[in-house]
């Protein structure tokens, strides 16, 4: 029980510690943390080790960042499309 508890304990502090990118939109860090968690999750049930853990983070951060990137993308051009240099 308590390898369980470090092991949600590391990937919480890993998730904040992602989450905390500057300069990314709000789709983006929320996927980042979101996917990061849900990997983690997945991982563990899955694998039952600690590197599955780690390595579901991971994959599942990568994932939720790219959603989230493409996300922001979409509202960006969808809600802001004639933002920029007008000359």
């Amino acid at each position: 029980m308590k390898t369980r508890l470090w092991i949600s304990a590391a990937a919480a502090a890993s998730v904040m510690t992602l989450a905390g990118c500057a300069g990314n939109g709000p789709n983006q860090n929320i996927g980042l943390a979101g996917g990061a968690v849900g990997g983690a999750l997945l991982g563990n049930a899955l694998g039952g080790s600690t590197a599955a853990t780690v390595g579901g983070a991971a994959i599942g951060g990568l994932v939720g960042n790219e959603v989230g990137r493409s996300s922001d993308q979409r509202n960006q051009q969808r809600y802001y499309p004639n933002n920029g240099p007008r000359y």
